[in-house]
């Protein structure tokens, strides 16, 4: 994933290209680089007199899920035994609501959504900008049943009470026995 950071500006071909990468509908994003560039956006006119002169980053991540952070998980399929391995490996910039304490407990459930869903969690970690996991688990399970799948990730704080505080999820269409790594946006929890 590209890095939108001030020093790309909204022009250059990186920002572009990565915008695309997202996997997601291309108008949802010319949007919101239109609100970059335009005056009359809803973006632009919340602001003060500097307008359209904010950095890209600024615009974007002010109501953006990447606001809840990031998780990085690996995968690989070894089909010689059928077993799918998913090693969690850490959480970052996560962010949780006040109402969760200053350092909660943190853990991520993940779902395979079979029909008969398959569940596994992490141990609990103290909440902090970097949180490691690295866990990984296996199931045996045939390649064709998890290509029309997907992998839902909750992240959860543990104390002072159990709470979804944000989730994320990844298809499972492209398994290979090449381990994978994937940088995964948390977003709110859905309703």
């Amino acid at each position: 994933v590209s890095d939108l950071r001030p020093s790309a500006l909204p022009g250059s071909l990186d920002v572009s290209r990565s915008m695309f990468d997202l996997r997601s509908p291309p108008h949802r994003f010319m949007k919101r680089y239109d609100s970059v560039s335009s005056v009359p956006s809803s973006t632009s006119s919340r602001k003060d007199s500097q307008g359209s002169n904010r950095s890209l980053d600024t615009i974007t991540l002010s109501g953006d899920e990447r606001d809840f952070g990031r998780l990085n998980v690996k995968l690989c399929y070894v089909s010689s035994v059928e077993q799918i391995w998913i090693t969690v490996l850490h959480c970052k910039d996560l962010s949780w609501p006040s109402s969760c304490g200053e350092n909660p407990r943190i853990c991520v459930k993940g779902i395979l959504t079979l029909p008969k869903p398959v569940h596994f969690k992490s141990s609990a970690k103290e909440g902090c900008s970097d949180i490691e996991f690295m866990e990984t688990f296996v199931f045996a399970i045939k390649l064709q049943s998890l290509q029309a799948v997907r992998l839902v990730f909750k992240i959860q704080t543990q104390t002072p009470r159990k709470k979804t505080i944000g989730e994320c999820s990844l298809a499972l269409r492209e398994l290979s026995s090449q381990e994978s790594s994937h940088w995964l946006d948390v977003s709110p929890p859905s309703k």
